[in-house]
């Protein structure tokens, strides 16, 4: 598996990159938000990859950032979300914007990227539920709302029948340095309000 590619920047065609790594061309097809912050032609450029074999084709994929890449990871396993529309999703949203999207089950933001249907979105937020913002601790938008204090806030607001919308959205009036039952009260007084 090549994991990590590090060499010269030859070419950029979007999406696919063109970079020589020690007199070896490697074709490696990138998102649209890695391929805004690739530095210039004939630059050093370093990027995480993710090798997909095929029967027909051997195709490079890559990441500015280990995040990036885990999240793109997550999309491919997912029935019916091929590496091409994993590329499409990331190119689409930030890590962070699909992060809060899928918290939030928030399909609307979903079907606004080009090749992604209702059915898809739904599929999205039911298998990836969960699984993003907390593995990646994702700084930005709602998902670094969910540490440990605040967890056992969030818990306790879905088993008072809360929506996990409602939740997290109460969770925002809610500092992180404060204890559960705290936290609790202060997220109830917020929700009493909304």
């Amino acid at each position: 598996m090549i994991g990590r590619i590090s060499g010269v920047l030859l070419e950029k065609n979007p999406p696919q990159l063109l970079v020589d790594c020690q007199g070896v061309g490697y074709e490696i097809d990138v998102s649209m938000s890695t391929f805004y912050n690739l530095p210039a032609l004939g630059e050093k450029v370093v990027l995480f990859t993710h090798l997909v074999v095929r029967e027909d084709a051997h195709l490079l994929f890559g990441f500015g950032s280990v995040e990036e890449r885990k999240v793109f990871r997550q999309l491919i396993k997912i029935s019916g979300v091929g590496a091409r529309m994993a590329l499409a999703i990331l190119s689409g949203m930030s890590t962070a914007d699909l992060a809060q999207a899928i918290t939030l089950q928030e399909a609307s933001r979903l079907i606004k990227i080009p090749g992604v249907g209702k059915k898809t979105a739904e599929r999205l937020l039911l298998e990836l539920k969960g699984k993003l913002g907390v593995e990646l601790n994702i700084s930005g938008g709602i998902a670094h709302l969910v540490t440990n204090t605040n967890d056992d806030v969030l818990h306790a607001l879905l088993a008072l029948g809360y929506t996990e919308k409602e939740a997290l959205l109460a969770l925002k009036q809610v500092p992180a340095e404060l204890s559960v039952s705290e936290g609790i009260k202060l997220a109830l007084k917020a929700l009493s309000k909304g």
